[in-house]
């Protein structure tokens, strides 16, 4: 059986660590938390169940995986005034991931709940969930609630068989044959999570699912389209091999609102409740001024981009190129980064939506 390399974030908490790049990723969630309280209220306003149960799905390692839990715990503990209410959460990623990140930083965020929640507060207990979420990872009935922020344009694999020369994702130059197989790959893969999901959700549980998408009258400018600029001049300048170069994909797809609805519609299991499109600017996280607006210049904000996009795919990239020339691609991205900034604004279409189970 072949074994699928997945994708995972850089560990640990060093420089080019997650833990310490992912302040975009932070953003987005605090951007989806009033969605998030709403889905909450819509299932919850009734009953809330005595044990609780709640998993984010692509959670990776750092602060960002218990703010998110944090930020549940706040919703239900809001709708219900009640103190006697367990929690059960599930954090999820690869068997890579560096939960270890994550478990160190417990003791502080269950001191923070009994401050913030007072001595009465009801238990909750934190646990890791390793796996791929394209696929089974809890018991029949037995979940309340999932959530997943940027993960889900990950895909389980690159689209099998695809030639795609000189680039390693779909650009608005690619030919047709190259965005029906993302697109293939990625229904796939979509369906099976949602497949998975409806079988472990209880009857009326739900999901807010948060991930990059596309806007299908904007053109195509990614970091991943810019990396295949990148690893192109690295090949003509003999850093990189060119038969490396031509056999990696990057595994990962965003999608338009349509096509995932189109998706939801046809598996049947779910009611999707909401569905709306959010943009964010590439630099979105990175520090600002006193009023508000952000004073450093394309150089330096460009290297905040690099920071979080190397963070995401190092791992990746490594295994197909080598260490070696890592450092050399992030700085051509970064510089490639700087000149469109000078000339444009970089955003990204994220979906946000909120989906019960029939």
């Amino acid at each position: 059986m072949e074994t699928v390399q997945f994708i995972f974030a850089n560990g640990g908490a060093g420089e080019a660590s997650y833990a310490n790049n992912s302040s975009f990723q932070s953003k987005m969630i605090s951007k989806v938390k009033p969605i998030l309280e709403e889905s909450m209220k819509s299932l919850y306003c009734n009953s809330v169940p005595s044990c609780f149960k709640v998993a984010d799905l692509g959670c990776s390692s750092g602060p960002n995986a218990l703010q998110v839990a944090y930020d549940v715990i706040d919703a239900v503990h809001n709708i219900s005034r009640s103190s006697s209410i367990t929690f059960q959460i599930y954090l999820n990623d690869q068997f890579q991931n560096d939960f270890n990140n994550i478990f160190h930083s417990l003791p502080c965020f269950y001191q923070r709940l009994r401050e913030e929640k007072g001595e009465g507060f009801g238990a909750c207990f934190v646990n890791a969930t390793p796996g791929s979420f394209y696929g089974r990872l809890f018991p029949t009935n037995s979940m309340h609630f999932f959530h997943s922020s940027t993960s889900l344009h990950w895909l389980s694999q690159a689209p099998k068989g695809l030639i795609n020369k000189e680039n390693i994702y779909f650009t608005n130059t690619s030919q047709c044959t190259v965005y029906q197989a993302y697109l293939h790959q990625f229904s796939e893969d979509f369906n099976l999570f949602l497949k998975s999901r409806a079988e472990e959700l209880v009857h009326g549980g739900g999901m807010v699912l948060t991930f990059v998408g596309r806007d299908e009258t904007s053109d195509i400018i990614t970091p991943w389209g810019l990396i295949g600029l990148v690893l192109n001049d690295m090949v003509l300048e003999s850093l990189i091999e060119e038969e490396k170069l031509e056999s990696v994909n990057m595994p990962r797809y965003g999608p338009t609102a349509n096509e995932v609805k189109e998706l939801i519609d046809a598996e049947g299991c779910f009611t999707l409740q909401k569905l709306e499109t959010l943009k964010s600017s590439w630099d979105e996280g990175l520090k600002e001024n006193g009023n508000g607006d952000l004073a450093l210049d394309a150089n330096a904000r460009a290297n905040f981009i690099a920071k979080y996009v190397r963070a995401t795919t190092e791992p990746f990239l490594t295994s197909r190129f080598g260490e070696g020339v890592i450092d050399e691609l992030f700085l051509r991205f970064g510089e490639k980064v700087a000149k469109l900034l000078e000339k444009q604004k970089l955003e990204y279409t994220y979906l946000v939506m909120f989906m019960t189970k029939k």
